[in-house]
């Protein structure tokens, strides 16, 4: 494939807001002048340590030490090639890329292919909908009281009971039957290739960036063989585990209140949204997982206990295990998590239908804390009124409540759980701390054999951190002024800053760093993280922290006046070692010799550049 230019490389990401692109899937919040900061969507964490400065267009995580720019995330997130990295963020700020060649642009391979055919099926199953074919889908919509301004907010669509309807139609678009089988579109078999969505009901499954990664699509007629529900097969961009049917619709409101709203098909996500629940997503053909929360967490924001998550389960026995699930997963949340159950038994799509829009979001007034709901599911199949029946259920429940590890929490739970069972507090307690012992022992032997297995790993050197430097004046001031040349070196005086920029540093790293960026071209767009990729290791990733920590300063013209008051502290500094040398070689020297007049008169130029500075 033809190499894209690199001016048109450097262009395109000077037009981008990496913070636009990062936000689609990480809630990013304000961390300081021209920073700003969430969860990691690299690793998880439940303080956010992932900085992002949209003024350079870089990121770094200081817990797992994650960096780059916009292209360097989609190529991680997404397992793009670094070409259709470019290409997306061209194709998203409109610009038209250029190719060493000069010819025309290439075709899009792998990935990008992948996500132009379920685009093309998504608007094919869309128009479908609205042939006489799709008769029956359209009743089915209508009958759950979906009208077709709600089929179209939604992108459903209908696919064609025939054959290959979709191969024929996206064959004819220049899709290869190998992209569209690779695509989950169409299926292998004994009789060849063939659509594999015939005569359903479809909704578009997309990203949390908007873009179609596959399909969930429901039967209609008696003689379809099928499942119930049919999704989209493991493709290179579809991952059940990590998909929520809808984020791509709630993820403003849900970063925005820091509140979801989890429920259990795509119906029910549509009668959400439609009744004013805009923050309520599903998972697609699988059971909500850690995935899933991971996803959630990083959209959310969250890392306080001031969110919600508000689980809808249906109360029979699938209901109770996904609940069950969830609560097993539901610690790795740091905002408060909820059950609600509709009135005898409702899913929300059904309690819309019979009760209006008003009871979909007066639900969400009758939900329950989840630690309360799942102790009630426990203590349910226990007889209360006898003796036997209450300790059968004290140590059933007593692990639920051991589990709880926010000390706040814990001692609360104890209450409930007495009142439920009619036990005194001290009896209750007492058989909630033998269970949490007994899961420390199998935690600890379950480590023990995880460690007994696995072979003896080398000690690896830890890179330098801004955290590890030593608390000293001088590295206060190097670190100080590093940050301030890589954030704000193009607001510090030009003779200022290149003088400064000369200076040699004293600690090791700090220096590493300094002379990386001297030796840059500061005339070319993206210097400093142009700079920060020279660094060489192991004093990278601090480079990358000096780069995207949170600056000293309230205002940007703080800033920029702070980064030029560090940028003459250093050369203070050096003035001040030269003088104290040249103090020293005075009085080696007798005072009427060449070499002591010599000595004198640079001390006064040495004085004087020290005024000027101080007068600056």
């Amino acid at each position: 494939m033809p190499r894209i230019r690199q001016s048109d490389v450097d262009e395109v990401k000077t037009r981008v807001n990496i913070a636009d692109v990062i936000g689609e899937r990480v809630a990013l919040k304000p961390a300081g002048v021209g920073s700003m900061k969430g969860l990691c969507p690299f690793h998880d964490e439940r303080s956010p340590s992932f900085h992002v400065r949209p003024q350079v267009g870089y990121y770094h995580c200081f817990g797992c030490g994650e960096s780059g720019d916009v292209y360097s995330f989609l190529r991680a997130m997404d397992h793009v090639s670094f070409t259709e990295a470019v290409e997306r963020m061209a194709g998203r700020v409109g610009y038209t890329l250029h190719y060493e060649d000069g010819g025309a642009a290439p075709e899009t391979t792998g990935r990008s292919r992948l996500y132009a055919a379920n685009a093309a099926a998504a608007e094919y199953f869309r128009s479908r909908l609205l042939t006489p074919e799709a008769d029956a889908a359209r009743r089915f919509l209508g009958d759950r009281g979906f009208d077709a301004g709600a089929a179209a907010h939604f992108g459903v669509g209908y696919a064609p009971k025939g054959w290959s309807s979709l191969l024929d139609h996206l064959t004819a678009q220049k899709f290869s039957r190998d992209e569209l089988v690779q695509a989950g579109l169409v299926s292998q078999g004994q009789r060849g290739v063939y659509d594999r969505f015939r005569g359903r009901l479809v909704w578009p499954i997309r990203d949390v960036t908007g873009q179609v990664i596959g399909f969930g699509a429901r039967k209609l007629y008696d003689d379809d063989q099928g499942p119930k529900y049919l999704n989209t097969p493991e493709t290179p961009i579809y991952k059940k585990a990590q998909v929520l049917y809808g984020l791509d619709l709630a993820k403003r409101d849900i970063s925005r209140s820091h509140r979801v709203v989890v429920v259990e098909g795509y119906t029910d996500v549509m009668a959400c949204h439609l009744a004013g629940i805009t923050t309520a997503i599903a998972s697609c053909g699988t059971a909500f997982g850690s995935d899933h929360i991971s996803v959630l967490r990083r959209v959310m924001g969250d890392d306080s206990a001031s969110g919600e998550v508000v689980f809808t389960f249906d109360p029979d026995a699938a209901g109770q295990k996904a609940a069950l699930r969830a609560f097993a997963d539901e610690k790795r949340f740091a905002a408060q998590t909820y059950v609600a159950v509709a009135p005898e038994g409702l899913d929300p799509c059904d309690l819309r239908l019979q009760r209006g829009d008003g009871a979909v979001r007066a639900l969400m007034d009758t939900k329950a804390p989840m630690f309360e709901f799942v102790i009630d599911q426990r203590l349910k199949d226990f007889d209360l009124s006898s003796v036997e029946g209450r300790a059968g259920a004290l140590r059933a429940a007593a692990p639920i409540v051991a589990d709880i590890r926010d000390p706040s929490l814990r001692p609360g739970y104890v209450r409930v759980l007495a009142r439920r069972l009619g036990l005194d507090i001290p009896e209750v307690q007492s058989a909630v701390e033998r269970a949490a012992r007994g899961a420390d022992r199998a935690e600890a032997r379950e480590k023990g054999r995880t460690a007994g297995s696995e072979p003896e790993r080398a000690p690896v050197a830890a890179s330098v951190t801004l955290s590890s430097l030593p608390n000293t004046r001088d590295v206060a001031l190097e670190r100080g002024a590093m940050m301030a040349f890589l954030q704000y070196g193009h607001r510090i005086e030009p003779d200022l800053f290149l003088r400064a920029l000369q200076t040699p540093f004293g600690h090791p790293a700090l220096e590493a760093v300094r002379s990386a960026l001297a030796a840059t071209d500061l005339s070319q767009p993206g210097w400093a993280v142009a700079a920060i990729e020279a660094v060489r290791e192991p004093f990278r990733s601090l480079g990358a922290e000096l780069l995207t920590a949170e600056f000293p300063a309230r205002t940007e013209e703080g800033a920029v006046a702070s980064a030029n008051d560090l940028a003459r502290g250093l050369l203070v500094r050096e003035l001040q070692r030269e003088k104290d040398e040249l103090l020293r070689g005075i009085q080696r020297v007798p005072a009427d010799s060449d070499e002591g007049r010599r000595l004198r008169y640079r001390l006064r130029e040495l004085d004087a550049d020290r005024q000027r500075l101080a007068d600056a």
